[in-house]
């Protein structure tokens, strides 16, 4: 498989795993929804970095360093265009992987669920939507 087959793999399941948070918001699973938004978004990034660098993306699971390692860690290194798009979504990129990291501890899990209500979750999916969309349109860039 090369690295475009790789990528439309990552792609497609970043699309089922958005897809599933939408049916978490429905369920009313609302912990879910970030997880699986927080899924979504790293599958997405992981694409991307096989797609730029030619090679398999690290065990990663911090959103905001995975995004560095494929497009550079200061403003210097980065395009313009995605820096100034990538500010808009540092603060859910760094959201989302910490309600990753709390979701893996069972002790976390409880809390978490209490303090995300409906209102949050479809924020917080809406807006993973729209980034979802700005990665994608990267894999042309």
């Amino acid at each position: 498989m090369d690295a475009e087959e790789k990528y439309s793999f990552w792609v497609d399941i970043a699309e089922y795993d958005m897809v599933t948070a939408e049916a978490m918001l429905k369920a009313g699973r609302y912990l879910y929804v970030v997880f699986m938004c927080q899924q979504s978004i790293e599958k997405m990034l992981k694409g991307l970095y096989i797609l730029k660098k030619q090679k398999e993306p690290p065990r990663l699971h911090n959103l905001v360093r995975l995004f560095h390692k494929i497009y550079g860690n200061t403003d210097n290194e980065l395009n313009p265009k995605h820096g100034l798009e990538f500010k808009n979504y540092l603060q859910l990129f760094a959201k989302l992987t910490a309600y990753y990291i709390s979701e893996r501890y069972p002790s976390y899990r409880e809390k978490l669920s209490e303090s995300i209500n409906k209102k949050e979750a479809t924020e917080i999916l809406l807006k993973t939507k729209e980034a979802f969309l700005w990665l994608k349109s990267l894999e042309k860039s």
